[in-house]
């Protein structure tokens, strides 16, 4: 199942920047309309071994696992494949089952992340994400955005911790900090 991102044409386009915190959350009802706080794992897939060839040829040769748990308990799972860099990707999703994730995600063992996200959705319209890295001391913060043209008015509540922007620096890329690491400069505050 493809899932529609940014329009009809499945376009991500998505800004980034490093934060030196996790912000504080402002309850402000007038501005944020709701807070989601999702548990997510999230696995890339090795290219298939010979005895797999068969769920490549059926769909999954490539991209990444999600599983997302709500604070309910309720358990997602997804399969995204995404390509292009920086600004604007393209991005195609579907739904799996419990038993296709699991059967699945022994693939992408040495190359997964760990996170904690906070959804927060202002009445303005825009989505902030936080990010929260388990395994790595990084909080990274991203909106999407309906064109690559969008003004995106900052929360001050985000801008007090931003560090850097880093939508063009590949290195900071779910898959990046996952196969390779954590950039050495991802901590230090530019001026």
């Amino acid at each position: 199942m493809e899932r529609r991102v940014s329009g009809s044409d499945a376009r991500e386009i998505e800004r980034v920047w490093v934060l030196r915190a996790k912000p504080m959350i402002p309850h402000d009802q007038e501005t944020i309309a709701r807070v989601e706080i999702w548990d997510i794992e999230q696995g890339y897939l090795a290219p298939p071994s010979a005895n797999e060839q068969s769920l490549a040829r059926s769909g999954y040769p490539e991209g990444r696992l999600r599983r997302v748990t709500e604070p309910d308990g309720t358990q997602r799972y997804f399969h995204t494949v995404k390509s292009g860099t920086g600004l604007v990707r393209i991005e195609h999703e579907r739904i799996l089952t419990r038993a296709e994730f699991e059967a699945l995600w022994p693939r992408t063992l040495g190359r997964r992340l760990a996170k904690i996200r906070h959804r927060v959705h202002e009445h303005g319209g825009l989505i902030w994400e936080i990010d929260v890295f388990r395994d790595l001391p990084l909080v990274l913060a991203e909106v999407e955005l309906a064109s690559e043209s969008q003004d995106v008015p900052m929360p001050v509540w985000i801008s007090q911790e931003v560090i850097r922007e880093v939508t063009m620096n590949p290195r900071y890329r779910n898959f990046a900090l996952a196969t390779i690491g954590l950039p050495s400069e991802s901590i230090e505050r530019e001026d």
